[in-house]
């Protein structure tokens, strides 16, 4: 759909006029932390209610809450929120979905500086959070506050919509919103969840790998070091296992270049303590492993596999082998490249960013999934450093405010 370019002009000086307000906003928000339970954090509710203080303050008055009970933190609830422009036509909505959880900053001394004290260096603002997913949630914003501003009432209704719970399972978060009685989404609505993209913004996801992180607990006997033929080695099994589990890369071997890496993936990755002591052979030892798989494939299958992987072992090893699922996410089907939040994502990114953005697949999972899982065709798109989840995590200035041209582009085309 054409715009009105000229008012676009207007809208793109409003939001450069931001800029110190956008960084202001994101040093407050990065201030209060906000780490899920599961993570060691006390949930999001601070931050949500500076939010929404600075929300009110910029003009916006139109919320909603959607807050999901939860024991495990302090105030017993976790926020899920909107706010919202009313348009002339409340047919089909505009949504942009940003989470209000981050993970934990990790080591300290991987950092340059405080990871909650936001500060600028190099036209980019740094901080846990800055880039994850604060960087759109403050480009959605002010995209909104330019039209308020303005005094343009959007043809179609805006939601900017505030999500808890993304860095874990989004129980207490979309999936959350999803189980309400009121049904939220519409399969007409534009749905744009901004926690994915790529260095110039030409990515927009339209599909996303089946996930699975497990758990491996390998038992045996614990013995003294020196008398191993007491003991059976715990660690020396699972470490066998590790290998193994390699195999399910040549089970699982098909490519499909919408993805990149175009494969499913298995990777171990975390490892818990087992003995304090070097004398002494495990008779325990735990390992989790990140699989991605691509649609094709069945998470049922996979597990079956693993299950055959894990007799095997047992066998030749004299252990037992316990698998846990600590997450559990089906593929779901994809957006459909000429879906319209596609084509219009497409005509935003080009007039503002002036490449040419193509649909495709990543392995990360995102809320989208969950949407499309419900028949809503929900893209994911953001210009991003790529540096979420980790050390000096940072945000581009440029980047906030040329995804703020975006967003507003999008609220123009609708």
């Amino acid at each position: 759909m054409m715009i009105d370019e000229a008012l676009f002009e207007k809208i793109v000086s409003r939001i450069e006029s931001y800029r110190q307000e956008m960084i202001d906003l994101q040093k407050a928000l990065t201030a209060v932390p906000a780490v899920g339970p599961a993570n060691g954090g006390v949930g999001e509710m601070p931050k949500a209610r500076t939010l929404k203080k600075r929300l009110a303050d910029l003009g916006f008055s139109v919320f909603r809450d959607f807050d999901a009970p939860d024991p495990s933190v302090p105030d017993g609830r976790r926020p899920n929120f909107l706010v919202s422009l009313p348009g002339k036509d409340d047919s089909r909505r505009i949504w942009i979905i940003t989470h209000l959880d981050i993970v934990p900053p990790g080591e300290p001394g991987l950092w340059s500086a405080d990871p909650y004290q936001a500060y600028v260096k190099d036209d980019c603002v740094y901080g846990r959070g800055t880039e994850d997913n604060q960087q759109d949630m403050v480009a959605s914003i002010f995209a909104a506050r330019a039209l308020l501003e303005e005094g343009i009432v959007p043809s179609s209704t805006v939601n900017l919509l505030f999500v808890s719970d993304e860095e874990t399972s989004s129980e207490k978060g979309l999936q959350h919103l999803l189980s309400l009685p009121q049904k939220l989404f519409r399969p007409e609505d534009w749905i744009v969840a901004p926690d994915s993209g790529n260095a110039d913004g030409s990515l927009i996801e339209v599909a996303e790998k089946g996930i699975l992180w497990l758990g491996f607990k390998t038992t045996g006997k614990q013995c003294h070091g020196s008398k191993p033929q007491l003991g059976i080695n715990a660690f020396a099994a699972a470490s066998r296992l590790v290998v193994e589990l390699a195999r399910l890369r040549e089970i699982f071997d098909a490519a499909d270049p919408l993805f990149d890496p175009p494969v499913s993936t298995f990777e171990p990755t975390k490892k818990e303590a087992n003995v304090g002591n070097i004398n002494t052979i495990p008779g325990e030892d735990v390992f989790y492993m990140d699989c991605r798989i691509l649609p094709r494939y069945s998470l049922d299958d996979v597990l079956f596999e693993i299950a055959n992987i894990n007799r095997k072992m047992e066998k030749q090893h004299g252990v037992t082998i316990e698998v846990s699922i600590h997450q559990r996410v089906d593929p779901a089907p994809l957006t459909p490249p000429d879906s319209p939040v596609v084509l219009a994502l497409q005509k935003a990114v080009g007039r503002v960013y002036r490449v040419r953005a193509f649909a495709g697949g990543v392995g990360a999972g995102t809320v989208a999934a969950y949407l499309r899982k419900q028949g809503l065709p929900a893209a994911v798109w953001s210009k991003t450093n790529m540096r979420a989840h980790q050390p000096d995590e940072c945000c581009p200035i440029d980047n906030l405010t040329g995804n703020a041209k975006v967003f507003a582009h999008l609220f123009l085309q609708a």
